[in-house]
Parts: structure tokens; sequence; C-alpha cells
């Protein structure tokens, strides 16, 4: 028999390893769909430990599984590995320093998200082959989370059908396991086609496509006030027609990002954002062309799986940091304008006032040094996650691991910055082990699965429709 402890010497030897992995998807940023250095880097790293490595999965080029074992239970372990633009940055500085300007780099932490995800691979891997039992452990390389929803395009070929769960983690500030939903979205293009013309000198020939463009956002701004009050409707011009003010716009496009908890309540919000699109282009005698970009779904925590999870969040030890990891972490979390409120999503989970006591007495560390209380939700979060849709194909349970400094900021200059420090590097093995660890639980107690997949069915039934038409194709909006 191999036990936890174990599994977690494997990861602790292999550090080096899985390190300079991530710091080489640190190095070459890519965003959604495009990033084929970072894919073949961990592709190599699977290869390198055993698995069948399978390429161009759901025929998207960066997308691609390794996979271990036979049998059953099947345990898919997720990864990512996009960036992000206009956030590129020199590691272990304190201050704003792009490395280049406007390019890109990786915000949200994915460089240690597909590592730490490989390291949990790799470990349930080992411990398949020393054991021989049966179970086969599916590591999916899922690109474009970043605006991309690459996991949703995967769902819908049916990539997970076969899993009978998906264990994944995010880098955050915090130890925890995320529970709650997260906003459904759908992300649109909305292109409006005019009459280019003199401004002054014949302006009544014109027919301008960025007036259509202004009105459509003025009529989803009043909409604001008539949708449920968890809904966001973000937008940017992503086309303003030109740059002579002189000239009548002949062109002009605006990009969409719809969320609301449910997909269907996201579906009613984006028929009525069309309409208010096609009345701008009545009103300024335009033609409007809408383009469904991409979607995801409203996530669906498993309380069963979130238990096991958090199990071994306690038992397996938190990361030690040395006196530079908090100095460092100190002079980032300075270099935070504004710092918000605490422990939000907790909040917005449910935590009770005694649970909010007690993470509240931490505030003033560099470091979130500690595991969270587990706390069950059903209410959503802020965000969106693609995870969603392969949650409402299996029981999907994930964790956050602090491999940023208190207050660190998603999506920002500070994130890439730790992105190869000594923090993020421990952070993300610990939540390798987590998830190994979790996912020995569940081949060790077959019980424990059945819950899950029990309550999993309970929700939704085997309910999943893939909010992305057939016929939609992925596609980056960034850069």
């Amino acid at each position: 028999m191999m036990n936890k402890q174990a599994l977690c010497d494997l990861i602790d030897r292999k550090a080096d390893f899985l390190n300079d992995l991530s710091d080489r998807i640190w190095d070459h940023p890519e965003l959604a769909f495009g990033e084929h250095i970072s894919a073949k880097i961990l592709m190599g790293g699977l290869l390198q430990e055993g698995f069948r490595v399978e390429k161009n999965v759901a025929e998207i080029e960066t997308a691609f599984l390794g996979r271990y074992g036979y049998g059953r239970p099947v345990i898919g372990i997720l990864g990512e590995f996009d960036a992000l633009t206009g956030l590129s940055q020199e590691a272990g500085c304190a201050e704003k320093r792009p490395l280049n300007e406007g390019g890109y780099g990786h915000g949200c932490g994915h460089n240690n998200l597909g590592v730490g995800s490989l390291a949990a691979a790799i470990a349930i891997k080992e411990y398949l082959q020393v054991t021989g039992k049966s179970g086969t452990v599916i590591y999916y390389g899922c690109p474009g989370e970043e605006g991309g929803s690459g996991k949703t395009f995967m769902a819908r070929e049916g990539v997970f059908d076969e899993l009978d769960c998906a264990l994944c983690w995010h880098p955050s500030t915090v130890n925890s396991v995320i529970s709650g939903s997260h906003l459904a979205n759908y992300q649109i293009l909305y292109s409006f086609q005019g009459v280019a013309a003199h401004a002054a000198g014949a302006p009544h020939l014109g027919r301008s496509a960025l007036d259509a463009v202004e009105l459509m956002n003025i009529g989803v701004n009043f909409l604001r006030e008539h949708v449920v009050q968890e809904a966001r409707m973000h937008y940017a011009i992503v086309d303003a027609g030109g740059k002579s003010p002189n000239v009548v716009q002949p062109k002009a496009q605006v990009l969409y990002l719809l969320r609301a908890p449910k997909t269907s309540q996201v579906q009613e919000i984006y028929e009525r954002v069309n309409d208010i699109a096609k009345g701008a282009a009545l009103m300024t005698g335009t033609q409007v062309e809408i383009q469904f970009i991409k979607a995801c779904s409203n996530t669906v925590p498993n309380k069963a799986l979130e238990k096991v999870m958090y199990k071994n969040m306690m038992e397996i030890p938190l990361p030690e940091y040395t006196d530079q990891d908090k100095v460092f972490a100190a002079a980032i979390n300075d270099s935070v304008e504004n710092k918000g409120r605490p422990f939000e999503g907790q909040r917005r989970v449910g935590a009770s006032e005694e649970v909010m006591e007690e993470l509240l007495a931490h505030v003033g560390k560099p470091i979130y040094d500690f595991v969270v209380p587990l706390i069950h939700g059903e209410q959503a979060l802020g965000g969106s996650t693609d995870v969603g849709d392969v949650s409402w194909v299996c029981p999907t349970v994930q964790l956050n691991a602090a491999t940023w400094a208190a207050n660190t900021p998603g999506h920002s200059w500070q994130v890439v910055a730790q992105g190869k420090s000594a923090l993020a590097h421990k952070s993300t093995l610990y939540a390798g082990k987590v998830l190994a660890g979790t996912a020995i639980d569940l081949l060790e107690e077959p019980e424990l699965l059945c819950k899950a997949k029990e309550e999993h069915h309970k929700k939704l039934g085997g309910s999943y429709i893939c909010p992305i038409p057939k016929g939609v194709n992925p596609r980056s909006m960034e850069g």
C-alpha cells in the first residue's frame, strides 16, 4: 500500500522538475487558443512521466490530454496555461515594471495552475502503478479559460463524458475549498455597418455605425434596472470606426460579456440585448451583425467532494515560508492601492459571524498561512469559469491555494510578479498534493464517489446542455 505521505514526498522530489515547467510557461505567456509553447511544455512533462498523450482534443490545436491506468473510476485533473494581455511584468519585482510594454503576462497564475495539476496527476499515476488498483487518471490540458471557454467547447464535444469526477484548483490569496457557484456568461460581438460621409459637408448622407454602438450601450445601461440583481453586463468598444472626427464612421464593433447566476437567465438577457442592438441599428439606419463568441455555464458545487478535499487540506502540511518570502509578500501587499474587503468570497457564500471573526483575525499578515474553514454554499460568486461546464457533466470540486500575497488582486501585474516566486512554487506543490490526496481517498473508499455522484444526479439528473451552439468555433478576442 502507498500512503499519502509517500505521494507528498514524490511531489517534493520532483519539485525542481515541476518548478522548471511552471517557470518556462511563465516565460512564454500566450493568449487563448494560441498557447502552443505552453501546451508543448506540459505535453513534454506528461510524456516524460509515462502518460499516453492525445493532441488536438475536440479539434482545438492547444487542447490535449494525458492518460494513465485502466478501468474505473476515471478521475480527471483539469489544467490551464493561458495568459492575459497587457500584463507583462518583471518577475520578483514589487513595483510595476513591464518587460514589454503592452505585452502578455500570467495575470491569473495559470503557469502555476497547469503544473500543480500535473503534479497531482503524476502522484495519482504513481499510486495506481504501485498498488495495481483499477482506475484511470486523465490530465486535461484546457486552453483558453481567459475569455475563450475552452472547457465549454471541449464539453460540447463530449471530452469529459467518461469521467466519474473532476478535480481542479486555482491560485489565490487563500487556502480554501471553493464552494458556491460562479456566474454563467455569454460573450457576443456586435458589428455595425453604416455609410461613410463628410461629417460637415454631407452629414445627411452618412449613417454612423459609431452612433449605433453608443445608442446600444445607452440602451443596455437602462436595461440594468430590469434584470436580476446579480446580473452583470460588461462591454468594450473594440472598433470605433476610425480616428477622424470629420468622417461619419461607417463601421464599429462592441464586444459584450453578459453574466447571471443561471445560464437560462443569461439567455434571456442576451435576447433583450440583441433587441437593443437591432433597435440601435434601426434608429441609425445601419445594419448589425451578431456573432456569438463563447459561453460558459454556472458551476454546480458538490458537498460530498468538498468534504473529502477539505479533509486533505487539513491533513497535508501547509508550506513553510521564509523571512524572505514574507518580506516580498509584504512589499506586494503595500503596492496594492485598493485592497477591498478581505475574505469577500467567504462572505458571499454565507460564512457565519463566528467564521468571519476567525478569518478577520488574520488580516495584516503578508501571507495567509492557514486553511479557511469549510463553508458549503450555493450562492453565486462574482466571477465566471468554464469549470462550470465540467461540473454539469460530472461531480467536480476545486480548491484555492495561496500562491499570492494577501490582498493581491486577480488579473494584475502583482500576480505576474509573483508567478516565479518561492511562494508560488511552494503553494503549487501543495495544491498538487491536496488534489492527489483527494483522488486517493476516492480510489480507496468508493462509497465517497458514490455519494458525490448521487448528489450530482439529484441536482441535475444528467441535464447538461452546452450553452455554445454548434457551428461556433473557438476564437480569442484578446490581443
